[in-house]
């Protein structure tokens, strides 16, 4: 790989995220036929805090680590409240009650939310094409919740879709905080997880308990992994590699299509025209929102 260009490895790390993300609808599901919501998200918690601990220690030491902490624990309380705790807990629970394709495509409207959120915390100024995109994407979410059925605008698992919706905001109330994080970003992330395994830990002893069979385990282990960690390393590394950004971004609008196949072959659960139309909505949304921010130079 040191042979290659920047743009040529920040574009193999881009797919190497697009690849992790791209399992984890399917991951998410057979993990939580075999574990409960609190035993996945303590394993998963528990798998990407030993990760991100053991990669930080050794490129930035504990002591950067401990200053991180001591210097912004207020904010490393807030964060890891959010993300992973309510975030993934809202998530994992949706993706309990509702197809993987559904959850998985109202998932992807978080961007939208995000640009919302941005003018009412950042102050940013919203633009004609936000509320266009706002309206394709969630156009999309309906077509989706209901099935397609619009006489009766029906929602086939309420709650399933009023959680994953949910989950929208907070992960969009999460890079909003983000934004202003001035922490190093594995070292802020490493931080938040570890200030989260307690809580996780403490819920699946409650709520719950740590009998769960081995196959469960690795299931949740490579959510951890591939959801919580390595997917966001893959990322973050891509974008410093990158000249361009937005080229190695946009490669996300992929993630959503690749999941869909592994969603169809492997949890053998048929993906509906209704589904994909909904998703293609919410895509399309966000692609002409981004589109349009790049060429006119503003950021969501």
């Amino acid at each position: 790989m040191s042979n290659l260009s920047s743009d040529h490895r920040a574009l193999l790390f881009g797919l190497g995220a697009v690849l992790c993300w791209s399992t984890v609808a399917t991951a998410f599901k057979i993990a939580l036929s075999l574990v409960d919501t609190y035993q996945l998200l303590f394993l998963a918690v528990l798998t990407a805090s030993v990760i991100l601990l053991t990669l930080v220690l050794f490129k930035f030491g504990v002591t950067t680590l401990v200053r991180n902490f001591s210097s912004q624990w207020k904010l490393t309380l807030l964060a890891g409240l959010l993300n992973p705790i309510v975030y993934y807990h809202l998530l994992f629970r949706a993706y309990d009650l509702l197809p993987a394709q559904v959850a998985l495509s109202i998932n992807y409207s978080w961007a939208i939310v995000l640009t919302l959120m941005a003018v009412v915390f950042l102050k940013q100024k919203i633009q004609r094409i936000d509320f266009v995109a706002a309206g394709v994407c969630y156009a999309g979410v309906v077509i989706i919740a209901t099935g397609g059925n619009f006489t009766s605008l029906q929602v086939e698992n309420s709650t399933g879709v009023m959680l994953a919706l949910l989950s929208t905001f907070v992960w969009a109330a999460y890079w909003i905080l983000n934004i202003r994080d001035a922490r190093e970003p594995m070292v802020g992330l490493c931080l938040n997880f570890l200030v989260a395994l307690p809580v996780t830990t403490a819920g699946c002893y409650v709520f719950s308990d740590f009998d769960m069979p081995l196959n469960g385990v690795l299931a949740a282990s490579y959510v951890g992994v591939a959801e919580m960690a390595a997917g966001f390393l893959c990322w973050s590394t891509a974008l410093k590699l990158s000249n361009n950004a937005s080229r190695v971004s946009n490669l996300v609008f992929l993630s959503p299509f690749i999941s869909l196949v592994f969603i169809h072959f492997i949890l053998k659960e048929p993906v509906t025209i209704v589904t994909l139309a909904g998703l293609m909505l919410i895509v399309a949304g966000l692609i002409c929102q981004q589109l349009v921010h790049e060429r006119s130079g503003s950021v969501t």
